[in-house]
């Protein structure tokens, strides 16, 4: 797995594909989540955010049922300026508020690291939108706003 470093806020580097899970289902789309604004950027960051692969209903909103089918093709990167690219996985787990919570989870052999949603189950990721990630560092959820959806295309 590459890791890389980012220094500045101006790009969101772009996901790159994961060639051991194959080619993405056509269902599939990319979602690039940056920083909204808050007290400590106050015109948010386009430096720091995550881009999720993960399947969408009509309505923008995360489809359970076809995660269900799709789930080797979840994939999670969050990019921090300054810090290593993390790669993880969007997973669905019964429990928490409304029977079910959406996390992201970058090791399998621990909680400790894993980075929930805020009622990720019930926000449309549609661009403009927003939605809340907990940060696992820290335990403080932070505000991300919807910058880009694309489909990710079959063989991509």
């Amino acid at each position: 797995m590459s890791v890389e470093m980012h220094g500045s806020d101006a790009v969101a580097p772009p996901l790159g594909p994961r060639p051991e899970t194959g080619a993405a289902p056509a269902a599939m789309f990319r979602v690039t989540l940056t920083l909204a604004r808050c007290p400590e950027h106050p015109d948010g960051s386009v430096g720091r955010g995550y881009q999720i692969v993960a399947p969408l209903g009509p309505d923008g909103r995360l489809d359970a049922a076809l995660w269900r089918e799709t789930r080797d093709h979840c994939r999670v990167r969050r990019f921090w300026v300054g810090e290593r690219d993390r790669h993880g996985r969007l997973v669905h787990r019964a429990g928490g508020e409304g029977g079910a919570t959406w996390l992201i989870d970058y090791a399998d052999w621990t909680n400790e690291d894993d980075e929930p949603g805020y009622h990720l189950g019930t926000h449309a990721f549609v661009e403009g939108e927003y939605v809340s990630i907990r940060d696992a560092g820290d335990e403080t959820y932070r505000t991300f706003r919807v910058s880009h959806v694309s489909r990710v295309e079959a063989g991509a």
